[in-house]
């Protein structure tokens, strides 16, 4: 009894944060939209007002990590790089091998005052999605098919928009194209080995037009790259759903900075440039699987408290009338109403797992999978 008590409290617990999440995220949808009539008003105002608005919705999953599970974020970097975060345009390169990798650097963008101002290349079918892909439509975010013949266009003109953007903004690029698995790293070394390039070990390899069109085409807004790698210690590999049942993790992050005027202006040379990263990448994955840690000095940002009061503020509004109206459905004793309120709450479950799934290894893309076929 005491176990079905527990679950049955997780599983409330989990609804809840999942209606205020899903609520909230709504009624800033509907505030981006009224927004849209700042555009021609004041492009500079709209653009500043939606980095709030986007904010106060993802900073409620960087409370979940930061305040719910505990998990303990550690930068392996140099003081002068620390000194910098937040206070300049800048691309940022991360691996993807884990599902809540975004929410690690979202975490640091948080903790350096950037999180409402983050941007990513992101796929075309994530404008779908409810709430994130909405939010990100509002935020001016670079949507692509992932098809660069058809994506050109639409992604220098996407790009070109955010050289003037009033705030500080950290520019996300996944250069792998598609989480990490096993058969897409054999697939890749494939690839790898039909154009004479050096075998990875611990990426996929890196896709280059998004990253050499991303820095021409904001030359002039942002000044550097920061190369990131993230590791998890104890071999974890944590997900969303581990964040949301309060499992603690300790992420370690090794942060590398370079200067924008030292990646080559060729598009060739460029390319290069990154697959020579990568391949420093893969070093340093291998330097953390045998010494536990990254070099250089550690860091350990201080979690900031507005994440928390941020979701308190949204809970406070949405679940007081909730209770009110559960108490009124129970109180009415209609079998009718009652089964038709049961059934909403299922239906917001399933909904806020569908939510979930969108970060999910074993149902990510399968991008990738064609591409020795196809010799891109």
């Amino acid at each position: 009894m005491g176990l079905l008590a527990f679950l049955k409290t997780q599983f409330a617990v989990h609804l809840l944060i999942g209606f205020v999440f899903v609520v909230s995220g709504l009624a800033i949808n509907c505030a981006q939209l009224c927004m849209l009539a700042l555009w021609p008003l004041s492009k500079q105002l709209y653009r500043r007002v939606n980095c709030r608005l986007a904010y106060s919705l993802w900073s409620q999953l960087v409370m979940l990590l930061e305040w719910w599970s505990c998990t303990e974020c550690t930068l392996f970097t140099d003081q002068a790089t620390v000194d910098r975060f937040g206070k300049e345009h800048a691309v940022i390169i991360l691996n993807h091998n884990f599902e809540i990798d975004f929410l690690c650097g979202w975490t640091m963008c948080e903790r350096f005052g950037v999180l409402g101002s983050s941007k990513v290349l992101a796929k075309k079918e994530l404008l779908y999605v409810p709430l994130i892909g909405w939010t990100w439509y509002f935020l001016e975010i670079v949507f692509c098919k992932r098809k660069w013949e058809e994506d050109r266009d639409t992604v220098i003109a996407g790009l070109k928009r955010l050289s003037d953007y009033p705030e500080y903004m950290w520019f996300l690029l996944y250069c792998e194209g598609t989480r990490f698995t096993e058969t897409k790293h054999r697939v890749s070394m494939e690839v790898a080995a039909s154009k004479g390039l050096p075998p990875l070990k611990y990426h996929l390899l890196p896709r280059t037009k998004g990253f050499t069109t991303a820095v021409q085409c904001l030359r002039g807004t942002v000044t550097a790259v920061y190369d990131v790698t993230l590791n998890f210690r104890g071999n974890k590999n944590p997900s969303l759903l581990g964040i949301l049942y309060g499992k603690k993790y300790e992420a370690d992050m090794c942060v590398r900075r370079f200067p924008l005027e030292e990646i080559p202006l060729d598009e060739k040379e460029a390319a290069q440039w990154l697959h020579k990263l990568y391949q420093e990448k893969d070093a340093l994955q291998e330097m953390y699987n045998q010494k536990g840690e990254f070099p250089g000095e550690q860091f350990k940002p201080a979690r900031r408290p507005w994440t928390l009061l941020n979701f308190l503020c949204w809970a406070t509004i949405l679940l007081s009338p909730l209770f009110s109206f559960v108490l009124g459905v129970f109180a009415s004793g209609s079998p009718l109403l009652i089964l038709t309120f049961l059934g909403f709450v299922g239906a917001a479950s399933f909904g806020v797992r569908r939510l979930i799934g969108v970060t999910e290894i074993e149902k990510g893309s399968s991008y990738g999978n064609q591409e020795f076929k196809k010799k891109e």
